[in-house]
């Protein structure tokens, strides 16, 4: 089959055959229907993150079950499903704990799964390697979503949806007549400020690097617009009465930009982390500014969320016209343009590219 495949940090990817393994006792295999190309991908081919190679690229899709081993009570051939690349195990402290999206399991950059035509052995993207005609999973990696929801749609809500709507729903808890300011527009940010607005926040601050981005941020609901410069903090106060906002969502995940939220947040406030960085980018803050704000700094890993929970209601928000993401997907193209599509994305072009396979 066809997918994506990295050879080395810093090299562009290209579209290769490989061999997947035949599915085990417990996996599925799923042909891809639809496939979001995320940022995280752009991380592991500029080595942000460090992985082994050959690495066949991809993780945000959905696609339909075409087969499944020995044991696989989840899924049915036929099903439409969403791909989750951070299944809990439902056994480890944080799993047992209410904390799922920390299970101890989960969130290794890849697994070996498969080979090369030339024979060597093949890693895949958090375990998924989802920009690629087939998958072969484990059947927990996955959640059934109606098949009338349409598979682009479909699979952003496994990545660059969950983990936006999740950082305002369930980590910062947006409630309504806040305000807050989202830092950084892509697919993950502009759900965020989709999130903000459907949970009645009367100021929803969209800041961006470029202004190409204003439109798409008013599309997902912004209130308002700012470019991202040494003024913005000064002009978030100025948009809330001179305080701040209640919260500020970060998903760009560099130091400056965390600091530059950090100042647009009010006394008691609190800064939410979602974009994910280096390091060595090391955050500065003094003892006495931490201590005379009262804000609170903390992260939200893919947002603070329970696929198998908050999968399926976003889908039924989505198919009842209560949570419009029509604005989200800005170019639909085929496997052979995804290189141009992660450099495009580099330059900080457009919401989100989804490829889809016939």
């Amino acid at each position: 089959m066809r997918g994506l495949v990295a050879r080395a940090a810093g090299t562009p990817p290209r579209v290769e055959q490989v061999d997947l393994p035949d599915i085990d006792t417990g996996q599925v295999r799923v042909a891809i229907r639809a496939a979001g190309v995320c940022h995280s991908d752009l991380s592991m081919v500029d080595g942000t993150i460090a992985a082994p190679y050959p690495l066949l690229l991809g993780h945000e899709a959905a696609g339909v079950v075409v087969e499944i081993g020995d044991g696989v009570d989840r899924v049915a051939v036929g099903d439409h499903v969403v791909l989750n690349w951070a299944p809990p195990c439902r056994a480890c402290w944080s799993c047992t704990h209410g904390e799922p999206w920390l299970c101890e399991h989960t969130g290794t950059p890849a697994t070996e799964a498969g080979h090369t035509l030339d024979g060597e052995p093949l890693h895949v993207t958090l375990g998924l390697g989802a920009l690629a005609e087939q998958v072969v999973v484990p059947q927990q990696a996955m959640v059934v979503v109606p098949s009338d929801l349409p598979f682009p749609t479909a699979a952003l809500l496994g990545c660059a949806v969950l983990t936006g709507v999740g950082a305002i729903r369930r980590t910062a808890d947006v409630r309504p007549g806040d305000s807050v300011a989202v830092i950084g527009l892509g697919g993950v940010g502009l759900s965020a400020v989709a999130a903000a607005r459907a949970a009645g926040a009367a100021t929803v601050i969209a800041v961006d690097v470029s202004p190409a981005k204003a439109d798409l941020a008013r599309a997902a609901g912004a209130t308002d617009f700012l470019l991202a410069d040494d003024t913005l903090s000064r002009a978030v106060r100025t948009l809330t009465g001179g305080r701040g906002v209640d919260h500020a969502v970060e998903c760009v995940g560099r130091a400056a930009t965390i600091r530059t939220a950090w100042r647009a947040t009010r006394r008691g406030g609190q800064v939410i982390v979602v974009g994910m960085g280096g390091k060595d980018d090391i955050v500065g803050l003094s003892a006495l500014e931490i201590f005379h704000s009262a804000r609170t700094l903390r992260s939200s890993v893919y947002g603070s969320s329970d696929p198998d929970r908050d999968l399926p209601e976003l889908a039924r928000a989505v198919l009842d016209g209560s949570f419009d993401l029509d604005f989200l997907v800005t170019d639909r193209i085929t496997l052979d343009e995804a290189p141009e599509a992660l450099a495009r994305m580099a330059r900080g072009e457009g919401a989100r590219t989804v490829v889809l396979f016939d």
